[in-house]
């Protein structure tokens, strides 16, 4: 009974939280009316025109490697890949469908309505022409400026702390002290290693063996005298 009232339990829970999550995914779930609005301040402000060039330098890559591994078939490769990347090319509505969702979520219709509206005039039209020129210009006086306090925040400073610094020199960070123990008298130095033994002189080499001499053969006998003749 216990282990039912266990997995009954269980289930319950698992039933809220997939009304929340369905509640959730409700939620996030846009109209017609907000993906047309949508779609509409995309238009104004360009923004998914950085993504034109995604497709056309896939295939320029994909070419570049398949020409590398097979040069004798440079003009079929590049028909080929191109024929597949405008098979593909449909799909970039795709993305514009995502950005709009994503901008439908982000803002209201009215909002959004609102964007276009703006955007669509010449102030917003030049705001979009200028606007890369501006954060660069932004971008340096933001540097120049940058340096400027660093530079008079150092030398104003420095100014200010020179008579502090002066009257109270700048004293080295406090070392903990170290146990009692450790405060006694040094310990002593360890002796110098001991020098290797000397290897042993070598050894004399064994006298080379002599076959033992031979005894000298016997002096020949004289040969005897000749007889008298008589």
């Amino acid at each position: 009974m216990i282990r039912f009232a266990v997995l009954g339990r269980a289930a319950a829970v698992a039933i809220l939280f997939s009304g929340a999550f369905t509640v959730s995914a409700r939620a996030q779930e846009v109209s017609e009316a907000q993906l047309a609005a949508a779609r509409d301040a995309i238009a104004s402000l360009n923004v998914t025109d950085r993504y034109d060039n995604i497709l056309p330098n896939l295939a320029e890559r994909l070419k570049a490697q398949f020409i590398q591994a097979s040069p004798n078939f440079q003009g079929q490769i590049s028909n080929v890949v191109d024929e597949q990347a405008l098979v593909l090319a449909p799909r970039r509505a795709d993305l514009e469908k995502e950005a709009a969702t994503i901008y439908a979520k982000s803002f209201s219709v009215d909002e959004l309505k609102s964007i276009s509206t703006f955007f669509n005039t010449e102030t917003g039209k030049k705001l979009l022409t200028n606007q890369p020129l501006v954060s660069r210009e932004l971008t340096k006086a933001a540097e120049i400026w940058a340096n400027g306090v660093s530079r008079d925040l150092t030398n104003q400073s420095s100014e200010k702390l020179r008579g502090i610094i002066d009257a109270n020199p700048i004293k080295p960070p406090v070392v903990d002290p170290a146990p009692a123990e450790a405060q006694a008298a040094p310990a002593p130095a360890k002796p110098a290693p001991a020098k290797p033994a000397a290897a042993p002189a070598a050894k004399p080499a064994a006298p080379a063996a002599t076959a033992p001499a031979k005894p000298a053969a016997p002096a020949a006998k004289p040969a005897p005298a000749p007889a008298p003749k008589p």
